[in-house]
């Protein structure tokens, strides 16, 4: 993920909205981010150190020397951190910062930073707007600072208004993306081939035989890449998604066997092949071109076996990297590990729909990865991040 291994240096400034940090803080460590938390004298009187010390799993720092002597060192947080989020970050120590006014530990480690910068306002409706705070926001900006706007809600005066701290996902977000946007472009020159969603297998004019599958972890992987650089063709089944990214071509398909002759166009020249998608493994032997009446009490549809797409990209493969999904209810490694011979996959993707938030549909996923050599097992995550971790996957076991 975009900020594990990070280290972030949180400073937190005597406001109300200091009470957001302890969820902050945790979303950050979540996300195997280093957190150092500091703070302003006055913020003790709206959270305590014990809390964010227990969250962010070190000591937190809100005067030059520690109760025992001990001089904390402004530079060398300084100079630790990745970045620097200031959060909440209330009027007044906006206005230090600006005007250089070095009282506190928090604004001697800000003015002895080399690193980005980030702040995220939390004050009363009126000053917010007031001109002061409107021209230290712009001077932050010319600093070179990234000013994460306050959200409009109610406040802590009883006003309702613009002047709220944004809210810990969108803060953690903001930092994400400029991570995402300042990273290497790993798979920069990388053609990235991806399945996703069902295919829909005609019965008749308006009935088809389909399954679950929304797309979303076969999209999500081509975001992911596409953030990489890579240069993504994404073969969808139906699906209700989109993209707007320029990195990816989208092909949209209905059945297996458009998806079959659409994979073959673009697998030869492909780098990475990823087949996400939940491909039918029968369809009608015959489709009624007219909508089949309701006149019997049963109906007899003879099945037929549809290709076996991702076979034929192992068969045909020669210098491509392959990764499968396999979607399993019993005996979940062993036919994992089994599909990954049989297919000739360099490695597969495991969900069990035992597994809660696991599956189609859903906004998160639990897998386990297994390639030829090694098992890898994360914890439930959005698919976002899981596909995050297939793609580092991909890139640190395979593409070495």
């Amino acid at each position: 993920m975009s900020i594990s291994g990070k280290k972030i240096l949180v400073a937190v400034s005597g406001g109300i909205a200091a009470y957001k940090i302890h969820f902050l803080v945790r979303e950050l460590i979540k996300k195997e981010a280093e957190v150092q938390v500091i703070m302003s004298p006055e913020t003790e009187h709206f959270v305590t150190k014990l809390s964010l010390s227990t969250l962010s799993k070190k000591p937190v720092y809100s005067e030059f020397y520690s109760e025992n002597g001990t001089w904390n060192s402004h530079v060398e947080m300084a100079l630790w951190a990745d970045i620097i989020l200031i959060a909440p970050c209330t009027a007044n120590t906006l206005a230090k910062m600006i005007h250089g006014i070095c009282d506190n530990l928090l604004i001697a480690t800000y003015m002895s930073a080399k690193c980005p910068v980030f702040i995220a306002p939390a004050m009363d409706l009126d000053m917010y707007q007031h001109p002061s705070t409107k021209n230290n926001l712009e001077m932050a900006e010319d600093f070179g600072h990234i000013v994460i706007p306050a959200e409009s809600g109610e406040l802590a005066s009883g006003l309702f208004g613009q002047g709220r701290m944004a809210e810990p996902e969108t803060i953690i977000k903001t930092i994400e993306s400029f991570f995402d946007l300042n990273s290497k472009k790993s798979l920069a020159g990388k053609t990235v081939l991806i399945t996703a969603g069902p295919t829909y297998e005609a019965i008749d004019p308006v009935r088809f035989i389909g399954n679950h599958s929304s797309g979303k972890m076969g999209y999500s992987l081509a975001e992911e890449a596409a953030k990489r650089g890579a240069k993504v063709i994404l073969i969808s089944g139906p699906s209700s998604l989109k993209t707007t990214n320029e990195n990816i071509d989208i092909h949209r398909i209905t059945s297996a066997n458009e998806m079959y002759e659409k994979v073959f166009e673009f697998y030869r020249t492909s780098d990475i092949a990823i087949a996400s998608a939940a491909v039918a493994d029968y369809a009608p032997k015959v489709a009624a071109t007219e909508k089949i009446k309701k006149n019997d009490d049963t109906l007899t549809i003879e099945l037929v076996k549809n290709p076996d797409i991702l076979k034929a990209m192992g068969e045909q493969k020669t210098h491509q990297i392959l990764a499968g999904f396999a979607l399993e209810t019993n005996n979940e490694e062993e036919n994992a590990k089994a599909k990954l011979e049989k297919k000739n996959l360099d490695l597969i993707i495991l969900n069990s729909l035992r597994d809660e938030g696991a599956g189609f549909k859903n906004d998160t996923n639990k897998i386990k990865i297994f390639t030829r050599t090694e098992k890898l097992e994360f914890g439930l995550k959005s698919k976002e991040d899981v596909a995050k971790d297939i793609l580092d996957c991909i890139e640190n076991q395979i593409l070495k």
